[in-house]
């Protein structure tokens, strides 16, 4: 979206210089060395410059959004990143202190014996 604001832009800007450089005489304009028909008025080339400036600026406009786009999709997976490393970090935290509760059950299961004492029932 950037690179077709950006072309749509420049041809604008194009057209603007050739049509300037081309004209000298008054009421008549001419680009790339034809002229165009229609145009008999100042006026007439007043508006064809006010249309060639609304061309540029919606070239401009579209170059902006898209790069506003791009921008927040940046900003966005650059976010998403960072929470996903967030959640391995903390999963790997949890991870390691149910190691070292498991770890000390067992420590605790070895000191104990392994089958419990019978009890013998008073009669």
């Amino acid at each position: 979206m950037i690179f077709l604001g950006l072309i749509v832009a420049l041809a604008a800007a194009v057209v603007g210089v050739a049509v300037v450089l081309d004209n000298t005489g008054d009421g008549q304009m001419s680009m790339f060395g034809d002229e165009i028909p229609g145009i008999t008025q100042q006026w007439h080339v007043f508006m064809a410059g006010a249309v060639v400036a609304i061309v540029f600026m919606a070239g401009m406009m579209v170059a902006a959004l898209g790069f506003r786009r791009a921008m927040n999709l940046r900003r966005e997976l650059r976010d998403l990143r960072d929470e996903h490393e967030e959640s391995l970090h903390t999963l790997e935290m949890e991870r390691r202190k149910l190691q070292q509760a498991l770890a000390q059950a067992r420590r605790g299961m070895d000191d104990k014996p392994s089958v419990p004492a019978q009890r013998v029932a008073p009669n």
